[in-house]
């Protein structure tokens, strides 16, 4: 409001007042134009001195130059005159000569010939004849005769490593008319004191410029060193400013169109009498202008007082107005209802959002009574609001009669007058979506109350501090304690000190870290009995990811944990009578052994004896069968027990089953030959390496291939196979072409005691040889499987896994 009531006084300013500030102003304007004239008139013959000044000190320097590289290229002209007087194959000796020249000359740094290859053929600097020399960085070869000046070089190669130069190269003929060219070296620092004299000048360097724009050489104060590229200066001589703050001059050499001498000067040192001038100008210019100034503000003052009393007042009623102005504005944009009523309760003043809760426009509801406007079921609580007798701001939820179901919160203030309430002000709110909100979650949080206490599994829910928020039914049970009670209390108020310590220091692993934790404690009850429990916990989380609480559930275990403990001891018991069953069965074994051993001799040396009679032998014969029978039953138990008890052991050793294999065959072939059978054995070329014990794995090749024998009718073929499948298993196939298996029976044949229908006609042996088979193969991870093959026969396959000779896994 302060800008604008500014803007408004100064519209309103008398005219005399404005009259005496506008001459003050343009005397002062006029004093000022005058002073920046002169300003700058001065500062522009102060320049042009400084342009005549950089000018001439540029043809100074230009003629030094020209002079000393004039004196360089006589130099090459000489040189040039010796070598066409030399034989190629005395060249080498104008070393001395070419040393000569470049002593004779401080700004010749080296000088060479070279051939058309790039050759040094002879230079000031004998240590270089012989290398090559790139002529063409250096600068374009000129045609016999002509000169030419090359860009700077910060390393000349092997003339002059390391050191600032400019070449100058100079075509030439030798004695024999081949092409040749003469290179000379120019000291960038010798050079750059030829333009020594631009620096006895202050704030003056100079720089000797190639037309492309390459710096040559310069003074040390240059704007840019040797080497540095600057804008091609142009041609011709004449003076320009390149910068701001600095006078440039250029000047070409004569002799040299290529090459120019840039001389340039600070403008701000030049400049150095002008802003001292200047500076009493500003000092007599400003004191002027202060008169003037406070003579306008003086006059200015005083027509301004007879006004003082007029703005003040247009001020006030401005600010007012506006104030008027901004509260209709804020009035409108409120979404709430605002009001105001008589000390009868009738409203004098709505806002616009009335019409949308009552249905009626804003006009036609001033003058009406507010009670006369509401739903009858809210009348009582808005005559409560408009009692008379409190002067506090009072709030109700109240219905209008022609809003439906809608809610809206009434809040009002009396209008005190002294003592005397003159009317009411106040405002409302829809606040329909807000109840309905209110009271569905209420339902839900009945809901889940009543979910909770349903559950059959203890649950509650703790709060940061592990003080408990809630907890349903079953936890109040089995605390003990009512659910309201328990609310507030932490684990250490009702449980066991040991118990308590547990279960907080799981709650601070979970507050402090999130995330779910499970464990198992045992927890005491009301009634005494200590119950095995499964504790849950979860950390609840808010937006930001911090935990805010847990949530924590119990489940009682005691019925699995006591089954589990019961199924440990049975398995305890069944393999302690299982191994007693093993280690009587291998102890009788021992025993029985030595009487068959007897049986079996006697019946021996009988059979001998008896042959002369034929019934004594046969006796014998039968009693020697019947022996051998019952020591293979002994030999197959003693196995058995051997596998199933600690008595017996496996050696286990990395070795190539195909040896074992071959070995078996071996011994079986007094069989296959006493049946006329065939052995199809087919292994693997490459070794079939495993992990076994070489007896027992021969044990069950032996078997099995016995009981193809066995079972193979005479002339028939039995095949053997050894390899690798896809799953690094060693496969050993052993197939017959017998009476086969029955289906029902490929896999009991492998208990013990058991055998096929199919071989119960006597041709079978005890029925414990494949049980033993698959305990040794299962001992070694693996597996034996029996099935019917195509064609008729059985079909046994054997497989292991299989380990290399490198493989550390054991």
């Amino acid at each position: 409001m302060k800008p604008a009531g500014d803007s408004h006084r100064r519209r309103r300013r008398p005219l005399t007042a404005r009259l005496v500030i506008a001459g003050g102003s343009v005397l002062i304007l006029l004093l000022a134009a005058a002073t920046a004239g002169i300003a700058v008139y001065e500062h522009e013959e102060a320049r042009l001195v400084q342009q005549d000044r950089a000018q001439l000190l540029a043809r100074m320097v230009e003629e030094h130059a020209s002079h000393a590289l004039d004196d360089a290229a006589r130099v090459l002209a000489v040189a040039a005159e010796a070598v066409q007087r030399t034989p190629p194959q005395r060249l080498a000796e104008l070393d001395a000569a070419f040393a000569r020249a470049a002593a004779s000359q401080p700004l010749v740094a080296a000088t060479a010939l070279v051939d058309e290859s790039g050759t040094i053929v002879a230079s000031s600097v004998p240590a270089a004849r012989g290398s090559r020399l790139d002529i063409a960085r250096l600068a374009p070869i000129p045609a016999a005769g002509q000169q030419a000046c090359g860009s700077y070089l910060a390393d000349a190669g092997p003339l002059l490593p390391g050191r600032d130069t400019v070449p100058i190269l100079r075509g030439s003929l030798g004695a024999d008319g081949r092409p040749m060219t003469l290179v000379a070296l120019l000291d960038s620092s010798e050079l750059a004191a030829f333009l020594r004299h631009a620096r006895e000048d202050p704030g003056t360097s100079a720089m000797l410029v190639r037309r492309d724009g390459q710096v040559l050489s310069a003074t040390p104060d240059a704007i840019a060193a040797a080497g540095a590229r600057l804008a091609a200066p142009g041609d011709g001589s004449a003076a320009f400013a390149q910068a701001s703050r600095l006078v440039v001059a250029t000047q070409v050499l004569a002799s040299r169109p290529e090459l120019a001498v840039v001389v340039t000067r600070d403008l701000d040192v030049g400049l150095a009498a002008w802003r001292h001038l200047v500076a009493w100008l500003l000092v007599g210019a400003a004191a002027a202008a202060a008169v003037i100034a406070a003579m306008t503000f003086i006059a200015e003052r005083s027509v301004r007082a007879r006004e003082a009393a007029r703005r003040q007042r247009d001020a006030a009623q401005l600010a007012v107005a506006m104030r008027e102005r901004e509260l209709s504005v804020i009035v409108k944009s409120v979404q709430e209802m605002i009001f105001r009523t008589d000390a009868e309760g009738r409203l004098t003043f709505v806002n616009t959002r009335w019409q949308a809760a009552t249905g009626e426009p804003a006009d036609a509801l001033l003058g009406r009574r507010l009670l006369e406007l509401v739903h009858p079921e809210s009348r009582a609580a808005v005559a409560a609001l408009l009692a008379p007798g409190a002067s506090a701001l009072r709030a109700s939820p109240v219905r209008f009669a022609g809003a439906g179901e809608r809610q809206f919160d009434f809040a009002v203030s009396p209008l005190m007058e002294g003592e005397r309430v003159v009317g009411h002000a106040g405002s409302a709110v829809d606040v329909t979506e807000c109840c309905t909100a209110r009271r569905e979650l209420q339902e839900q949080l009945a809901l889940w109350s009543q979910m909770l206490d349903t559950m059959p599994l203890p649950v509650a829910l703790m709060d940061h501090e592990a003080r408990y928020i809630t907890v349903n039914l079953a936890w109040a049970t089995q605390a003990g304690m009512d659910q309201d009670e328990l609310v507030g209390k932490r684990v250490r108020d009702y449980l066991l000190p040991a118990e308590a310590e547990v279960h907080e220091r799981h709650n601070l692993q979970v507050l402090a870290h999130g995330g779910t934790l499970r464990y198992e404690s045992e927890v005491s009850l009301p009634d005494g009995s200590r119950r095995t429990m499964a504790v849950t916990k979860a950390a609840v989380c808010d937006a930001d990811g911090r935990s805010r609480g847990l949530l924590a559930t119990l489940t009682d275990i005691s019925e699995f944990r006591e089954a589990d403990r019961a199924m440990r001891e049975a398995r305890d018991i069944a393999e302690e009578a299982s191994r007693a069953k093993s280690e009587f069965i291998a102890n009788i074994s021992h025993e029985l052994r030595t009487p068959l051993q007897a049986i079996i001799g006697f019946s021996e040396l009988g059979m001998v004896r008896g042959r002369a009679h034929e019934r004594l032998a046969s006796m014998f014969g039968d009693i020697h069968a019947a022996g051998q029978r019952m020591l293979a039953l002994v030999n197959d138990l003693l196995d058995v027990s051997k596998i199933e008890s600690t008595v017996g052991t496996f050696h286990l050793e990395r070795t190539d089953l195909r040896p074992l294999v071959r070995e078996v065959a071996r011994e079986i072939d007094p069989l296959l030959v006493r049946r006329r059978l065939h052995l199809d054995l087919v292994l693997s070329d490459g070794q079939l390496v495993a992990k076994v014990d070489p007896l027992r794995f021969q044990q069950v090749v032996r078997n099995v291939l016995a009981n193809a024998v066995r079972f193979s009718p005479d002339g028939a073929t039995i095949e053997l196979r050894g390899d690798i499948d896809a799953k690094n298993q060693i496969v050993i196939t052993v197939r017959d072409q017998g009476p086969g298996i029955p289906p029902a029976e490929l896999e009991t044949i492998f208990e013990a005691f058991v055998q096929s229908s199919k071989t119960k006609d006597g041709s079978g042996g005890t029925g414990l040889g494949l049980a033993i088979c698959r305990k040794i193969v299962e001992a070694h991870g693996g597996r034996i499987l029996a099935e019917n093959a195509d064609g008729g026969g059985s079909r046994f396959t054997i497989s292991v896994p299989a380990r290399g000779f490198a493989d550390t896994v054991v």
